[in-house]
């Protein structure tokens, strides 16, 4: 997966928003203001930081050794960093949905039926 196509699948999800609070490097997506995934979508190699339970956190680090590491700058318990260019697609696609239904789940319930996710 390459910086257009991480950005664009990002952008999919309903009301996902693209904001800039840490600097025009660095994106940062959204949903009803909360972040989901962060990625300096020119950095080498390609990471973004995602939301994760974090019991799975550790097993995905555990079975992704150097790739997938605790979250950089970020709560370590739950927030994962993902070398997206080291990984299949299906999985980064997998880990950013899952972000984003994590940080759905959290919204009250009459914002997360307002994005058709109750």
């Amino acid at each position: 997966m390459n910086p257009e196509r991480l950005r664009a699948f990002c952008l999919e999800f309903n009301a996902a928003v693209e904001d800039f609070p840490f600097g025009p490097e660095t994106s940062v997506f959204k949903v009803a203001g909360k972040m989901f995934a962060l990625s300096a979508l020119d950095g080498r190699p390609l990471t973004v930081n995602l939301k994760c339970e974090p019991e799975i956190a550790v097993r995905l680090r555990a079975e992704h050794p150097g790739l997938i590491v605790p979250g950089y700058h970020m709560n370590k318990r739950h927030w994962n960093t993902v070398t997206v260019t080291g990984l299949p697609e299906a999985l980064v696609r997998e880990l950013v949905e899952d972000s984003y239904d994590l940080v759905v789940a959290g919204l009250p319930k009459a914002e997360r039926l307002r994005l058709d996710r109750p």
